[in-house]
Parts: structure tokens; sequence; C-alpha cells
């Protein structure tokens, strides 16, 4: 089988850990060795989120003046390196010499009219007081939302449309290399009048860029990994109940929380209707068993509802 897996925050730092390279490394060598008995018997192809780190960036980038900070395609393309770095080295260490693994940093074009770019929402970096959050909106002119009781910086996530290292990584996944790319979404990018390429201040949800990555290198499955063991409705609430086998068409029935479960479900659709493959959604540890619908969410055709 070919798969795309898309490592969320959690395989590279969890909620309650500082953003250390030696934290990010811990995390990621344990994201490695759940991985390694997928990498050993299929064709892999790994995408994971970058918010944090981005984030970070950002946050060391205040020190310089405004106009001398790196924008946010290129802050992409360092961690992009950053992570994808990691995430190779921890698999050649669990890996048969005889199965390579490689980095790709993956340029995707969006469409500079998408309406994300008039409405931000997608969360990077840290949460501030709401003191704080103003001032840095007032000083940077970042946009803020709240989240929870505290507040994050938001920046446009608009859609995928072309990823331009298609032809690259399909050509190393079919010589049997793993591949780590469009880490953290892709780096944003358009296409001006005359052809050539520049980037956007946006970061790419990486869910949506790894079912793009799916459905064109058609692979047989789509495998989205978090911090929650399933998909659940009425999340948070008393009624809230695991989904572990439903069809596109049932899911879409439900309303899941925006730039968290929603764009994870949305992926996961998408790639179901267009290839018909299966799409897994649950925890780290239990990749193998979501690729066999033991566990996690397991979206494919032929569920007709609920299990």
């Amino acid at each position: 089988m070919r798969i795309v897996v898309a490592l969320g925050g959690n395989a590279l730092l969890r909620n309650d850990e500082a953003l250390t390279a030696e934290n990010q490394r811990q995390n990621i060598k344990i994201a490695a060795e759940a991985l390694a008995p997928i990498a050993r018997e299929h064709e892999l192809i790994i995408s994971h989120g970058n918010g944090p780190q981005v984030g970070l960036l950002a946050l060391q980038g205040a020190a310089y003046k405004t106009n001398e900070a790196y924008p946010l395609d290129i802050l992409d393309a360092e961690t992009e390196g950053m992570i994808g770095y990691l995430i190779e080295q921890e698999l050649i260490n669990v890996l048969p010499a005889d199965r390579p693994c490689a980095t790709l940093l993956t340029q995707i074009e969006v469409d500079p009219k998408d309406p994300a770019f008039f409405q931000p929402t997608k969360p990077i970096g840290p949460v501030y007081e709401e003191t704080e959050a103003n001032k840095l909106a007032r000083e940077r002119g970042w946009s803020m939302a709240q989240d929870g009781k505290h507040f994050r910086r938001v920046v446009a996530s608009p859609r995928p449309q072309r990823i331009f290292e298609l032809g690259v990584i399909e050509l190393l996944v079919n010589h049997g290399v793993v591949v780590i790319c469009t880490g953290g979404g892709g780096i944003p990018i358009v296409q001006r009048e005359d052809g050539s390429l520049i980037g956007v201040e946006a970061v790419i949800d990486k869910d949506l860029a790894s079912s793009l990555l799916a459905r064109k290198l058609k692979a047989d499955a789509l495998v989205m990994l978090t911090d929650v063991d399933a998909v659940y409705k009425a999340w948070m609430e008393p009624e809230a109940c695991a989904i572990h086998r439903i069809s596109p068409q049932a899911i879409r029935q439900f309303t899941f929380a925006p730039g968290s479960m929603a764009p994870k479900v949305e992926a996961a659709c998408e790639f179901v209707e267009q290839t018909g493959g299966i799409a897994g959604i649950g925890q780290l540890k239990d990749a193998a068993k979501i690729l066999t619908g033991e566990a996690g969410t397991m979206i494919a055709p032929d569920m007709t509802g609920i299990r």
C-alpha cells in the first residue's frame, strides 16, 4: 500500500512541554518507532505540523525591526528543514539500512484571491494574556483570536492548489524512499503573471495539504495522527460519542471545531470521495491499528453509518 501519514503537533511537542530541541527529538523518536512498522511494509510519505515552531521563530524575529523580520514563507521553509531533519534521522535509526529516507522542501501554490487572506483563522505560536496580545497586534500588525482564556496569533490559511515538487516526491517513493514532505502544509507560494513564483504570508493547513498530496500520489490511505483517540460527535458535551467507522456522506452531517478537527474531517472526506481509498484519524500510538480499523476513526466509501 501507498500511505500518507500526517503527524500532528503532539508528535513534536506536548501541550505542557517547553519548545526545546531535546523535547522535540524525544517526541519524534516515539513517532518514528510508531511509524517504523508501517514503513517496513508499505510505501510511506510523511507530512507534519509546524505551528509552535513557526510561532517561536516569529517571536525571535520580533527582536528585529519590522521590515527586517523574515516572512512566514521563509519561516515555513526553515521549520520544514528542521523538523524534517529530526524525523528523517530518527527513522533512519529504527529502519533497515536498505530503507532510505529523505526530506524535501515543498512549495505549494495557493490562490492569492483566496478568502482566507481577508479572514485569518489559523493559530500559530504560543498563547498570550489579553494585554500582551493587544500590544503585539498594535506593534506587529498581527491578527489575534481568543483561544480559551488566552489569545493566539492567527494567520491566513488558504487552500492548497498545486504541489510543485510532486514529480520529485513520486520519483523518490517509486524508488523505495520514505519521503518527509509538505511539512507545515508546505511553503505557501503564488504564481505571478509572468510565471515566476513568490512566497506569501500564510500557513497552509497540513491536513488539507496532506489530502492533496495523497490524492495526487494515488495513495491507498491517508492517516492523520493527533492527540485524541478518535473523531467525536458532540465533542466536550455530555453526550459525546466516538465515531469508529463511517462514510464521508454520514460524517459530513456533523459539525466539528474549525482549525482543529474540522479540517481533518474535510481532508479525509475529500481523499475518500476522490480516490475510493480509506482515511483514518487517531492517536500516534495507534498508527498501525488505525489502518486496520482496530483503533481511531476510519472513513471509507463502503461505510453506511456510524459504528
